[in-house]
């Protein structure tokens, strides 16, 4: 009996605010998923510039994760910058350097495809139980994107929003104390909730569908606070994917953290060292959207922007074998049908 070829592999890299990542897939699991925190978007909303130690940073894991995308033979492969980019003056010498390192031209991804791939990602999986109205959150380093709709084959959402607020944004913006005080932490809150107040006028679909649809949330900062609620150590993906976070766990670990020193904080299980010192400003954000719509919980996925995209590979490559199998298919039965007419 044959066995059947394991499907070819794609490879998707995503050069964020805080993190660079690596997604290699071939439409089975979660995929071989990478992740180094390289702070691309540091000092951005102050002073409208990527650092050059920055951009060090992700061209050194840029070319680590070619190396990677090579020797797993990847038959496809697609690079995006998001935040920090789209914002920074010297966003296009960044561009070039990583085009360079990656061996592949990076595209800048403006905020509604990249909340619309954040969607599809999200909801990818998703059975017929639960196909009802949803909204996906992710919380980045630079900005959120929220994307509202039925998820479907098709996986489009009926209304995206980009807003610039993010875990390192918030962070340098409004916590300069260790730990942040509380008027630090309530003006972080009360900014966030004027952002979404922007949301339900601006984009009423989402602000009037919100309250009443499944809150998905995926990136660093929905990830991060399961894993601490759970006390997750060392991080599995596995156990996250489809993790239920309560508000009030949600409120329960945003306390925790935001009255720790960074020196304490480091230490909670499940809480990577890189992510400590921003988790707080994310938090400010996670809670501000539950307050806001009144959302009692949040499905944490892992699957995101990078799934969204990889799919679409997928069925790019899909498209054209799909038509020659079928030219060949066709081929075939007319080489029956004269033989069959050639021996009558």
């Amino acid at each position: 009996m044959a066995v059947e070829p394991s499907p070819a592999p794609v490879a998707v890299v995503d050069c964020g605010t805080n993190t660079t990542r690596l997604l290699i897939d071939d439409g089975t699991g979660l995929g071989q998923r990478l992740l180094r925190i390289t702070g691309l978007g540091r000092g951005v909303d102050a002073g409208g510039r990527l650092d050059d130690d920055a951009i060090g940073r992700v061209v050194e894991v840029l070319r680590e994760y070619r190396q990677i995308i090579e020797d797993r033979q990847a038959t496809a492969v697609r690079a995006v910058a998001t935040s920090a980019a789209r914002d920074a003056a010297n966003g296009a010498e960044f561009l070039r350097r990583a085009s360079d390192a990656i061996g592949t031209d990076v595209e800048l991804l403006d905020g509604r495809s990249e909340a619309a791939y954040g969607f599809a990602g999200a909801t990818s999986g998703f059975d017929g139980t639960q196909a009802g109205p949803t909204l996906v959150l992710d919380i980045g380093g630079g900005s959120t994107e929220f994307a509202y709709g039925t998820p479907s084959p098709v996986a489009r959402p009926d209304a995206a929003a980009s807003v610039d607020m993010g875990s390192v944004r918030w962070t340098e913006r409004f916590l300069a104390s260790d730990p942040p005080r509380p008027e630090e932490l309530s003006s972080a809150i009360s900014v966030a909730r004027l952002h979404l107040d922007d949301i339900d006028r601006d984009h009423p679909v989402i602000g009037r569908g919100a309250a009443g649809a499944r809150l998905v949330g995926v990136a660093g900062t929905v990830t991060t606070v399961a894993a601490v609620e759970i006390g997750l150590d060392p991080y599995d993906p596995e156990v996250i994917d489809g993790f239920v976070l309560t508000r009030a766990a949600a409120e329960d670990v945003f306390r925790t953290l935001a009255t720790e020193q960074l020196a304490d904080r480091v230490h909670n299980p499940g809480l990577h060292v890189d992510r400590a010192p921003v988790i707080v400003g994310g938090c400010c954000i996670l809670v501000a959207v539950m307050r806001h719509w009144d959302i009692d919980e949040c499905i944490v996925r892992e699957c995101d922007l990078l799934d969204g995209i990889a799919a679409e590979l997928r069925e790019a490559q899909a498209g054209p074998a799909a038509e020659l199998r079928e030219a060949q298919a066709g081929s075939a039965a007319e080489l029956r049908d004269a033989g069959t007419d050639a021996a009558r």
